[in-house]
């Protein structure tokens, strides 16, 4: 599990992430109106986390979380002397119990390869909200080439959409109306591609050719 809290001159929020051993990933944010501190909002973020890990029935945990001071208070290595955090500190002991196995571990956001809680939270603290509003999960794709790559429709002049690719790698040669940018574009793009005889391959980052077409004219 990943948290984060954000304070920003719109408002307060808090976001968390579960993230199974299979590397599913489960967000959770909710927006604080009620003032509050940084630290304050941190641990509002872990408790969160907690116990959404807690419904799911988890009972091994590991929790990442870029304060240092909710990390080290909770593990013990610091004492608490804000008097506002001691309950909350109190609160993270009372639900540590409810798992067999849990570490707190710091991890400067700089060092996070996972962001995402950073950004809940501050989506939460920038979304104006009177009342609890419910959005569907978000679903992350990854787009390997640009959309019109895909387009059913064919391109005015009938060429399929891996064209100027083709003729780029066969003959170093760009369309008469590309510019700079365009012809960037398409060395960049032309990088991923594999002519094999008359057939064209796209190369996978797992080093796996797919084949664009049945076959393409010479």
């Amino acid at each position: 599990m990943s948290f984060d809290g954000a304070s920003n001159a719109l408002g307060h929020g808090i976001g968390a992430v579960l993230i199974s051993p299979e590397g599913n990933h489960y967000p959770f944010t909710a927006r604080l109106n009620f003032f509050c501190t940084n630290n304050i909002a941190e641990y509002e973020a872990c408790i969160m986390g907690l116990r959404a890990a807690i419904e799911r029935n988890v009972k091994a945990l590991e929790v990442y979380g870029d304060s240092a001071l909710v990390i080290y208070q909770v593990r013990g290595d610091w004492e608490v002397r804000d008097s506002k955090l001691v309950k909350y500190r109190d609160l993270v002991a009372e639900l540590i119990k409810e798992f067999e196995e849990i570490t707190f571990n710091y991890l400067p956001l700089e060092e996070n390869q996972s962001r995402l809680a950073d950004a809940l939270a501050t989506l939460a603290s920038m979304f104006k909200a009177n009342r609890e509003i419910e959005i569907m999960p978000l679903q992350m794709s990854i787009y390997e080439v640009p959309a019109h790559y895909f387009s059913i429709e064919k391109e005015p002049d009938v060429q399929p959409w891996f064209h100027d690719i083709l003729e780029y790698i066969k003959k170093q040669r760009y369309p008469e109306q590309a510019n700079v940018n365009d012809r960037r574009t398409i060395r960049r793009t032309a990088a991923e591609f594999i002519l094999d005889g008359d057939i064209l391959y796209k190369r996978g980052k797992d080093q796996v050719l797919l084949r664009c077409v049945d076959t393409v004219e010479a």
